[in-house]
């Protein structure tokens, strides 16, 4: 049958850079991409948590490549980035995914240490991934920025100021790249997913989680990592060229339910 559409669907061979998908969200973000027929470049902080990911896409037979990157290291970034683009010849996706939880109370006494790594991992390097990549983004055809946030961007809770204030800074950082980069047709848009199944909310018990999710979201249940790895997806699409600046939730209706 003839299309009766013109724009793709599809991002086959196209190379993506996910940050933090050794594990939880952003595996399952490497192996959606994986099984659409991208090449996944897999960064993270363990050389075995990368390796590992590499292995289960390859093991399916998909394309993907890995290295140890922290991304709160300006050097090791860009040396990252660089060998990504020279291994894959070129980058089309930059997946900003890759972040950490540290709650405090505003009076204790190692709050300003939790303070200035939750802003270097969680904000600050956004800008340095995007910076690094800007030059091979600029090459491709469908460049395509997608920066992972939260819910806790669009409001907050008790004792995650540090966190709750860098996710309101990505949403803006999201917005205001998305007016100065709109030009060059890279499009910038960021996620906000609510309660998902991860390594992050493992330690939470199980009964507080369900009492949780029934009270917080519409459909009553925290999400899979899966769930909210194909709004990135849907960002990344070719088709999806007039979408920028856009702050998706994929929270289960948490930011439309009252308690």
């Amino acid at each position: 049958m003839a299309r009766l559409t013109n724009l793709s669907r599809s991002v086959q061979d196209r190379v993506v850079l996910i940050t933090g998908s050794g594990g939880g969200q952003g595996r399952a973000t490497a192996h959606l991409f994986a099984d659409e027929g991208a090449h996944v470049a897999v960064t993270d902080l363990g050389q075995s948590e990368v390796d590992a990911v590499v292995d289960e896409i390859r093991g399916a037979g998909g394309s993907a490549a890995g290295w140890v990157m922290d991304v709160a290291n300006p050097d090791r970034v860009q040396l990252v980035i660089n060998e990504i683009a020279q291994h894959f010849g070129g980058m089309d996706y930059l997946v900003n995914n890759a972040g950490i939880s540290r709650p405090s109370r505003i009076d204790d006494e190692q709050y300003e240490d939790e303070w200035a790594i939750s802003l270097e991992v969680l904000l600050t390097a956004h800008t340095r991934t995007i910076r690094a990549a800007l030059p091979y983004l600029r090459k491709s055809d469908a460049a395509r920025i997608v920066n992972i946030a939260s819910t806790e961007g669009w409001g907050a809770t008790k004792y995650g100021s540090p966190y709750t204030a860098a996710k309101h800074g990505v949403i803006g950082l999201t917005k205001s790249l998305a007016v100065e980069l709109g030009r060059e047709a890279i499009t910038v848009n960021c996620i906000c997913p609510g309660p998902i199944d991860t390594a992050m909310t493992a330690g939470f018990p199980e009964d507080d989680k369900a009492i949780f999710a029934k009270r917080r979201t519409a459909l009553g249940r925290y999400a899979h990592p899966e769930e909210v790895a194909h709004g990135t997806l849907n960002f990344c699409l070719p088709a999806s060229q007039y979408m920028t600046g856009a702050i998706l939730p994929v929270d289960g209706g948490l930011l439309v339910k009252n308690a």
